[in-house]
């Protein structure tokens, strides 16, 4: 039985995935680590694309279920929180000491220095690149009996949140015995990933020796419903409990009190393809954005329920808000003169192919010839980072795999980036980035990292569009939930 004062600590922690387990269908008190609650149902929008690899897309998507966890997590205000560490302390510039608390693995075996060490190992050496280490080289040993020392390559002031990251989840030996790295059985988290049929389901029971005390609920039967009416459609109906990413057309058609709005830190862009075709040139880079009107897709396409693009850093970074430098060296735009090009989006935010064709025309008027491309996202993310569109529509949470937002900058917008969908390398942008990456005071970290943000937006590689608040669907009969703003849990 585990101490209450545990649960109070874990209960203490917004994204930690504990939370997803106090979600309770259908009876029984939430109190004492109680097993009354029913199943919990529930209708996910992106099935996984990467047989639930750690290291890519899937790695939120166990976070998410309540199956992996890493040494910290994050708080309600984005800073680093106690998880499987308990405690840290900086060294010097470049080495940090966690100390690890008395927890188990999935498998049964002991969270000790050195499986912590051998995971954190295995996250640097994947590729592509986890986000959460985008120009990041660290090195992980053990030290002592409850101890591991982290140590940077560079000094890295944001370490803690970095290893918040769902890419660096911490996993059993037993996790890597094979080709491919599989956390079936191998996490640490209150569920226990138990069956995966393909992209359609999964089925998750509860872990009874989890360090934060048991889940209320039994288990997860998790759903992969790309389309978004049919998600809503399974709550209206009482098929789930918890369904995801309502669409906005569909918010409309839940009662007051299964409809729940969250403001995210979540973002809708126009990514530009830099490295070939079309947008490879700067001038049709920047013609593409003073054809775009974010305003209209916030009125029209989300009905009100997001704010016209800003940033990289939508109105929920609320330290980012009237801070930001004027954009300099922008291209003036040209004159697109008929040239084609195809934009690509995918269909698991129901309003992206919406936004895709308001932009076709936004485009085709300021004379573009434009192609849409739509698929489900585990069938596009490949060709969309290989550069085989001119443009992607993406919704990315831009404060998702750390919590820092130098690292965003970093993966997605740096030459070595692991998520460059726009497939920038930009000696401004490079420099912008690795100087605010040696930042340690909060407040200078924010200024630089709105330095980088303009020097990015100054080469047009990335339109803002509009920034999301999230619309999910919760049963009554579901008690418990908190809605993540970080979208981790």
């Amino acid at each position: 039985m585990r101490s209450p004062r545990r649960r109070r600590v874990v209960a203490g922690l917004l994204l930690a995935p504990a939370l997803t387990c106090c979600f309770a269908s259908g009876g029984g008190s939430s109190g004492g680590g109680s097993a009354d609650g029913s199943r919990l149902r529930v209708a996910l929008a992106f099935p996984p694309a990467e047989n639930f690899s750690p290291y890519g897309a899937d790695a939120t998507l166990l976070s998410r279920l309540g199956v992996t966890e890493g040494l910290t997590a994050l708080d309600a205000n984005g800073a680093a929180a106690p998880a499987l560490a308990q405690s840290w302390t900086r060294e010097n510039d470049r080495n940090w000491l966690f100390t690890l608390r008395e927890a188990t693995f999935q498998d049964g075996t002991d969270v000790t220095p050195a499986a912590v060490a051998a995971a954190l190992t295995h996250a640097t050496e994947a590729r592509p690149v986890t986000p959460a280490l985008a120009g990041v080289t660290l090195t992980a040993k053990k030290s002592g009996d409850r101890q591991v020392r982290v140590t940077t390559e560079n000094p890295d002031p944001a370490l803690p949140l970095r290893l918040a990251g769902p890419g660096l989840a911490i996993l059993s030996a037993k996790a890597y015995a094979g080709k491919r790295v599989n956390p079936v059985g191998a996490a640490t988290g209150p569920f226990e990933l138990t069956e995966v049929t393909g992209t359609t389901a999964a089925t998750l029971d509860r872990y009874d020796d989890y360090w934060g005390g048991r889940a209320q609920a039994p288990g997860i039967d998790a759903r992969f419903i790309a389309d978004g009416t049919a998600r809503t459609n399974a709550l209206r109906t009482g098929q789930v409990d918890v369904a995801e990413a309502v669409p906005v057309s569909q918010a409309s058609t839940l009662t007051r009190g299964t409809r729940h709005e969250t403001a995210t830190t979540r973002t809708t862009s126009l990514l530009l393809n830099t490295r070939n075709g079309a947008f490879k040139d700067p001038e049709l880079r920047a013609a593409a954005r003073e054809a775009v009107d974010g305003s209209v897709l916030a009125k029209d396409v989300y009905e009100g329920h997001a704010d016209p693009g800003v940033g990289v850093f939508g109105p929920a970074v609320t330290w980012a808000a009237g801070k930001r430098p004027a954009l300099a060296g922008r291209a003036e735009a040209a004159d697109p003169a008929g040239t084609a090009i195809t934009v690509a989006t995918y269909d698991n935010r129901p309003e992206l192919p919406e936004v895709a064709q308001v932009l076709q025309q936004q485009l085709k008027k300021a004379g573009f010839e434009v192609k849409l491309e739509v698929r489900e996202y585990s069938r596009l993310e490949s060709d969309a980072l290989a550069g085989k569109f001119d443009a992607f529509v993406g919704a990315r949470n831009s404060l998702l795999d750390t919590g820092d937002p130098v690292s965003i900058l970093a993966s997605d917008f740096t030459c070595d980036g692991g998520y460059n969908l726009a497939l920038l390398c930009d000696k401004k942008v490079d420099r912008a980035v690795a100087d605010a990456q040696k930042e340690s005071d909060t407040a200078e970290r924010q200024r630089a990292a709105l330095k980088a943000e303009a020097a990015v937006l100054a080469t047009d590689a990335t339109v803002p569009l509009v920034h999301q608040r999230i619309i999910t669907g919760v049963g009554t009969s579901v008690r418990g939930v908190l809605l993540d703003p970080y979208e981790r849990a």
